[in-house]
């Protein structure tokens, strides 16, 4: 009301469009973060069942010959073990709670087992091709995330042709990008492998051409997509110093292009990657600390054999109550992460207070409060992932005691 008694009117007009995208921002944040700690539940419950599948299936397969029943049954649980526990890592990497783990390999292999996945999956109605060239230079790269790419690209290239009942062609060739040539991205000029995966669908039109590396940004019906696959697909092969392209127009098909470096001295790198086989034991007592029964149980079997006398406790209160008893009678300590009442990383201050050169090693199905680096900060020795691999588990007991 002014001072001469008339009334004005203010009407104020809200924009709720960039409100309403925050809160939509904000709900895919929390449903990221909710879909991480299930992550982690999911990893950590499932590396424990799968530690005794894969770690007893080792075990048989050293009591039998090879050729024999037994020890065929017993190779084809370990690799459905193997591939258990690298689903599980998929499951981590997509909420960005693992560390990749790089090593020099061939991806011919990695490929082969996608098309073989994705033939079983897809109906014979769509023809698959490939041609995956036998010879080539090292990558290094995560072979399972490897695999997320190649399976990812199939898949589109699937729901691509689904309707029309199109072709899809996978190729795997050596390449090199010359210093003349055009160079995109995190492209420079050396030798590199290429993956094409091609299909003969309607292609993509220009307009969102440039959208389709975006988070949650999908053309797929509801069910068929959730909008995370190429940006799943670009963020690996980017943290593998590599580079995606797309060719495509309306009524011409897609055709994705995945770059990955080949290294420079593959012999050299070849002769230094392969597994070192060694079961040297020994004579000194250990204590292994495990809520899992059948888990202690396994590395008890594969230590005794080796010579060590081995006590396994699933308390880790009692087990440092049995350890402050006498420290000395136990010569290296081996303790999972995630436990009731007193967590490894605890144990392991505690049994270092009292006896500082103690050797000891964590064991962990998946944890947010260890890894390799604050771990040597802490004064463990070694920490493993499980599921628990009987080659990995004696080098590192045989590392950690010589080095005392």
């Amino acid at each position: 009301t002014l001072s001469d008694g008339s009334v004005q009117k203010l009407t104020v007009f809200r924009d709720t469009t960039i409100m309403k995208e925050i809160q939509s921002q904000l709900q895919r944040a929390h449903k990221m973060q909710a879909i991480g700690n299930l992550a982690g539940g999911i990893a950590h419950d499932f590396n424990n069942i799968l530690c005794p599948i894969i770690g007893m299936s080792e075990m048989l397969k050293y009591d039998f010959a090879p050729g024999s029943l037994v020890y065929e049954n017993a190779e084809t649980i370990l690799k459905a073990g193997k591939r258990g526990s690298e689903l599980v890592q998929q499951i981590l990497t997509f909420s960005r709670q693992s560390e990749n783990k790089k090593t020099p390999i061939r991806i011919q292999s990695v490929i082969k087992e996608v098309l073989k996945l994705c033939r079983a999956s897809i109906p014979s109605s769509i023809e698959i091709q490939h041609k995956i060239q036998a010879d080539s230079g090292l990558v290094d790269a995560d072979s399972t995330q490897i695999h997320q790419v190649a399976m990812n690209l199939i898949t589109n290239a699937f729901h691509a042709v689904e309707q029309t009942e199109g072709k899809i062609f996978v190729e795997l060739k050596e390449t090199v990008i010359n210093e003349s040539e055009e160079i995109v991205g995190n492209l420079h000029s050396g030798k590199y492998m290429l993956l094409s995966v091609s299909d003969t669908g309607n292609g993509i039109s220009s307009e969102i051409k440039d959208k389709i590396f975006d988070p949650y940004f999908t053309t797929k019906e509801t069910g068929k997509g959730t909008g995370l696959g190429l940006a799943t697909v670009l963020g690996i092969v980017k943290d593998h110093r590599g580079d995606v392209r797309v060719a495509s127009a309306p009524g011409k098909g897609t055709t994705f292009e995945v770059f990955l470096p080949i290294m420079k001295s593959s012999q050299e790198i070849e002769t230094t990657s392969k597994e070192k086989i060694d079961n040297k034991g020994g004579t000194e007592s250990i204590l292994v600390v495990d809520d899992e029964e059948p888990i202690i149980q396994l590395e008890k079997k594969i230590l005794e054999r080796l010579g060590y006398r081995v006590t396994g406790m699933v308390s880790s209160i009692e087990a440092f109550k049995t350890f402050e008893t006498n420290p000395n009678k136990f010569d290296l300590v081996i303790s999972d992460m995630t436990m009731p009442g007193m967590t490894g990383d605890k144990l392991a201050q505690k049994l270092l207070a009292i006896k500082p050169n103690l050797p000891i090693i964590i064991c962990t199905g998946y944890s947010d409060k260890i890894n390799g680096e604050n771990a040597g900060k802490l004064g463990v020795k070694g920490l493993i992932m499980k599921p628990v691999h009987k080659n990995e588990l004696v080098r590192m007991v045989r590392d950690a005691l010589d080095e005392v």
